[in-house]
C-alpha cells in the first residue's frame, strides 16, 4: 500500500517538474521568436504580456467553474452575432483565440479592417437615425 502511494507521488512530481519545464521552454522560445522581429526589450514585454494573459484566462475560467453557480445555460439565441456572444461568454478561451485570429487577420490585411470598419460605422449610423436624415 505505501508503495503505490510512494509511486503515485513520483509520478505526479515527476509529470508536475516536465510541465513546469515545458512551459518556462515554451517561453524561452517565444522570446527568441520574437527577438527576431522586435528588440530584447520588446520580446520580452510581449512574452511576459502573453504569459500573463494566459494565466489571467486560466484563473478566470477555473474561478467561474468553483464559484458553484449551476445555473442552467440559456437557449442559444438567433442569429449569426448573437450565437457569437453566447459563445464567448460561455467558453471565453475560445473568444479570445478568436478575437486573437480576427485581429491578426486585420492587422495582416489593412483594406479588409478598412472595410469592417466602414461597415461597423454605418450601421452605428443607421442605429441612430442619421441614415434617415440624410435620405429625405
Amino acid at each position: 500500500m505505501f508503495k503505490g502511494i510512494l509511486k503515485r507521488a513520483v509520478a505526479t512530481a515527476v509529470v508536475a517538474a516536465s510541465v513546469f519545464l515545458a512551459v518556462i521552454f515554451l517561453g524561452v522560445a517565444v522570446f527568441y521568436a520574437l527577438q527576431l522581429m522586435t528588440t530584447p526589450l520588446g520580446a520580452a514585454a510581449i512574452t511576459f504580456g502573453l504569459f500573463a494573459l494566459t494565466a489571467l484566462i486560466v484563473a478566470l475560467v477555473f474561478l467561474k467553474r468553483a464559484g458553484g453557480d449551476d445555473e442552467d445555460e440559456e437557449e442559444e439565441p438567433e442569429g449569426l452575432a448573437g450565437k457569437i456572444l453566447h459563445m464567448v461568454r460561455e467558453r471565453p478561451v475560445i473568444g479570445v483565440v478568436g478575437g486573437l485570429g480576427a485581429a491578426f487577420l486585420l492587422l495582416r490585411n489593412p483594406a479588409l479592417a478598412a472595410i469592417v470598419a466602414g461597415m461597423v460605422a454605418d450601421r452605428k449610423m443607421e442605429h441612430r437615425g442619421y441614415g434617415r436624415r440624410r435620405r429625405r
